[in-house]
């Protein structure tokens, strides 16, 4: 290709490389003049270790803030917070239009009203044959099954070529809620030739053929009618399917359905709203079911992967909403724990062992089916669209690199494009083109931070280490008012001499006041750097600990 022709871009700025934060972009035209349009803009989310007092990370979206007049469309694929939790906080920056469909429409429109952001800036779109033009680009919405209604992937036609952008999907025919699988529909938009397929890794590594979510329905429901007490289950609040799914396995054992958690309500109330949830039975109060014998009641909660603050973790601190679980109560997890999540659902399993609850997991798949294509269906999906070259995305480096060598093995051409890495599709093969400087934004309270502006490190450094506070006094003579003083926080009180700490440093820090000559007393900075590292040597050798220290010098005029 000449220098200054134009190219077919795929940039990802999340989601590749990683299972989460999605956000990809795909654009026509001259090199840096490109027309472009943008799929998803999703969140992940915080760790104590890593990542503590962050409410949720985002993605980078640097690079397409600075050509914002050239974004014609946003284009979210499905409901998931991982593709359409960071649009609220966002559109603002890239103000291009948000075309989804009617239950992704429905969620992304209140998280633009939760952020102070137009609804009206999200258009409700129907699938193929309907055509959104963007530029060069026509974009259309495939239906695909997945664990959360309404998912699709995405038909890009460029001047350049055909590119089918695959989303989250399975290969399910018989979803219960959502759409099925439609293998026609693909092979129609497919035979005319496919240059890029842009492929769900994340089940890569899984040989088993994908299960429907229609076979665990006997299982769950057989569970029930067994369990002697009040059954919980919990599962994604999104996967309207599971939620169904356990709500009629509840009917059948003769059992009330209460839906705790605000998510757990949000989700069926927009599911409900748009007509893609029916036969749902009626659901009864927390207040009506503390009325009814426990072996008639099941709960459907929030807080499949351990969050703190959900019902799940309510119920098994002893009491959410006035219901209290008890020995010979069931609790199901019908669902997967996210890698990362381990520790805080292993947590709540124990609290309610603790309280003589019997803890049920998917138990090797019997009550849980994964919403991601295992590597049968990936190539079932790589033979339907037989592309020119296979493109990984939503995976860790490993599910992408092992997609190529799939697609590889089968005579494809692939190549691993992690977050930042910009390819050119205008060849017969792709190639990287250029690196784009991305990361990682946190949303911390209010406030968004960059991954690398140091107070989330600070604040872990602050977290490990302890934390002391020096203050000092100079009178208008540059003299000391009197010996500094040190306040302590999340350090020992009593350091290996057996005196308080805080005692011992203070005592060292005066030391070396009192033999302060007159041009350290007038030098702020040398007076800060000395205190500090008097402070933390002291700490060092009394209790094995170098903190953090903050030192305040106030002078009197």
């Amino acid at each position: 290709m000449s220098k200054g022709s134009d190219r077919l871009i795929y940039l990802p700025l999340g989601g590749a490389g990683e299972i989460g934060m999605n956000a990809y972009v795909y654009g026509y035209g001259k090199p840096d003049k490109e027309r472009l349009i943008v799929v998803d803009l999703g969140v992940t989310f915080p760790d104590m270790d890593g990542t503590p007092g962050v409410d949720l990370i985002l993605p980078d979206i640097a690079w397409l803030k600075e050509r914002r007049a050239q974004i014609d469309g946003i284009f979210i694929t499905h409901a998931h917070e991982d593709h359409v939790g960071a649009i609220g906080h966002y559109w603002d920056q890239l103000g291009a239009p948000v075309y989804a469909r009617p239950f992704t429409a429905n969620i992304a429109k209140r998280k633009m009203v939760e952020n102070g952001q137009p609804e009206g800036a999200v258009n409700v779109v129907g699938v193929y044959p309907e055509v959104i033009q963007c530029g060069p680009l026509s974009v259309s919405y495939l239906p695909i099954s997945h664990s959360i209604p309404e998912s699709a992937g995405l038909l890009i036609d460029s001047p350049d070529g055909r590119i089918l952008h695959s989303g989250d999907f399975k290969i399910d025919l018989t979803p219960g809620v959502g759409d099925p699988f439609d293998p026609d529909l693909w092979a129609e938009v497919s035979k005319d030739g496919v240059k890029a397929l842009v492929c769900d890794s994340t089940n890569v590594f899984s040989d088993a053929p994908g299960r429907s979510e229609m076979t665990i329905g006997p299982a769950i429901a057989e569970m029930m009618k067994e369990a002697s007490g009040m059954v919980v289950a919990t599962t994604f609040a999104s996967n309207i399917a599971r939620l169904k799914t356990l709500a009629l396995a509840a009917v059948e054992a003769d059992r009330s359905v209460v839906l705790l958690g605000r998510a757990m309500r949000r989700m069926v109330e927009a599911a409900t709203e748009v007509g893609i949830l029916t036969g749902f039975p009626p659901v009864v109060s927390p207040e009506d079911a503390l009325q009814m014998p426990r072996e008639n009641v099941m709960l459907l909660v929030t807080g499949s992967q351990g969050e703190r603050r959900a019902a799940s973790a309510q119920l098994a601190n002893g009491n959410y909403m006035g219901i209290k679980l008890k020995e010979g109560d069931t609790f199901l997890f019908s669902s997967k724990t996210i890698p990362g999540n381990e520790r805080g659902v292993i947590r709540i399993m124990n609290q309610l062992s603790e309280l003589g609850v019997d803890v049920i997991d998917d138990a090797g798949g019997k009550y849980h089916v994964s919403g991601h294509a295992n590597k049968p269906d990936i190539l079932a999906l790589h033979d339907i669209v037989k592309p020119q070259m296979v493109i990984p995305m939503h995976g860790e480096h490993r599910h992408l690199r092992e997609h190529v060598k799939l697609a590889n093995k089968h005579g494809r051409t692939g190549i691993v494009a992690v977050n930042g890495m910009m390819l050119d599709l205008s060849g017969n093969a792709p190639t990287v083109a250029e690196y784009i400087e991305t990361g990682r934004t946190y949303l911390d309270g209010t406030a968004k931070i960059g991954q690398f502006d140091g107070i989330v490190r600070d604040r872990i450094r602050m977290a490990l280490n302890g934390h002391v506070v020096i203050t000092l006094i100079i009178d208008e003579n540059d003299e000391p008012l009197g010996d500094p003083w040190v306040e302590l926080n999340g350090l020992s009180e009593v350091g290996g001499s057996g005196a308080a700490l805080v005692d011992v440093i203070e005592q060292d820090l005066s030391q070396f006041i009192n033999r302060a000559n007159a041009k350290t007393l007038r030098d702020d900075v040398k007076l800060e750097k000395e205190l500090k590292s008097i402070a933390r040597r002291t700490a060092q050798g009394e209790i094995g600990k170098k903190p953090e220290v903050m030192v305040i010098v106030s002078r009197l005029s």
